[in-house]
This record gives structure tokens, sequence and C-alpha cells, in this order.
């Protein structure tokens, strides 16, 4: 399956970065999806990330045509396909790769600007996933939904796997919370209902 790219980085640190797209283009990235920053020369790390934060700004039109009696949906279709309202998709890092082999911490360089984002496949997925080691990153991270993000982020790498293996998966992402979150048993709870089958 070829990558489906999604925007280009406008920011970044070690921790996280934010790239921008268009509105007309953002049917495809989600909350908790796992996307991928490409490194510029072939053995830099590719970086790996999720997505946390999805923003559309509003421009000075929108509020006019807020404000308008009647609104009709071919202006709104217009707004929606035409002009290039500007969305800001927000990434928590997770982990990056070296030729082929997966590291769960914080990558050693930020991307820079302009750099393309893409959605990771499900091979990708699978791949990064193997190991839950990433689950600390997620969970400490800073001005993040925390719990939502960590159980999008498990019902999506469930997903990525064959239909016969999501169950196990399931399980074993919820045995490897209860041990890191067993002194935390309230924000246990809740994770564990969010990623119930």
């Amino acid at each position: 399956m070829e990558a489906v790219a999604i925007g280009r980085v406008l920011r970044a640190s070690t921790v996280g970065f934010a790239c921008g797209t268009r509105s007309n283009e953002m049917n495809l990235p989600s909350f908790g999806a796992f996307v991928i920053v490409p490194g510029q020369a072939p053995h830099d790390p590719v970086l790996i990330g999720l997505i946390y934060a999805i923003r559309i700004d509003d421009d000075p039109l929108i509020r006019q045509l807020i404000m308008a009696n009647h609104l009709n949906t071919a202006t709104i279709r217009d707004q929606r396909e035409n002009r290039m309202v500007p969305v800001e998709i927000s990434v928590v890092n997770v982990g990056y790769q070296v030729e082929g082999a997966s590291y769960h911490s914080l990558p050693p360089r930020p991307p820079i600007s302009l750099d393309p984002v893409f959605l990771c496949g499900d091979g990708d997925v699978r791949a990064f996933t193997q190991s839950f080691d990433f689950f600390r990153l997620v969970l400490n991270a800073p001005e993040v939904p925390t719990e939502e993000l960590m159980a999008a982020a498990i019902r999506q790498a469930a997903v990525a796997r064959p239909a016969h293996e999501q169950r196990d998966f399931l399980v074993r992402a919820g045995r490897r919370l209860a041990t890191m979150l067993s002194s935390d048993l309230p924000r246990l709870d809740h994770l564990l209902r969010l990623i119930r089958p």
C-alpha cells in the first residue's frame, strides 16, 4: 500500500510536532492515528508519532457566514471544498526507526520544517506495536489527553492486525497497562473500559 501524505511539518521539537494541511485534504487523519516522518538521508531516523489534536482555524469569512440568516448548502460546500482553510495536526513522538529497527523513545532530533508527514500503513503499525514500550511516552506526555490517546492508539494498532489476532492484542495491551498503572486504579479502570472489545 502506498504511503498517504497528510501534511507537512510546521514546527517541531523532540517531544512532538505540528503539521499543516488544508481542510479539503483532511479526510484521512484521525485522533490516535500513527504517522511517520521519513528522514532526510537514507540512514536518518524515521520518526513515528501519534495524532493527538486536529485544529481547524477560522477566518473572517467564516465568521461572516455564521452570522448570515440563511446559509445554503452550496455556500457551505464551496467554503469547505474550494477555500484553503488551514488545518493544524498536533503529533506526539512515540519512537523512531533506524534501518528497520524500532526504538520506543524520543527521537535523537526533530523533523525539519516542510518535511512530509504520512499515515503509517498497517504493516508499519504492526511492526512498531510488537512491543508496548511506547506506552510510557504516551502516558507521560504533557498537554495531551493521555488516556483517550492511549486507547485510540491501542484500538488502531488492533485494527491493523488480522481479525483473529485483534482480541489477543487488546488483552496483552490491557495486561501491560495493568502493570504500569497498578498504583493508579481509577486511571487504569478508565483506560481498560476504553479499549474493551
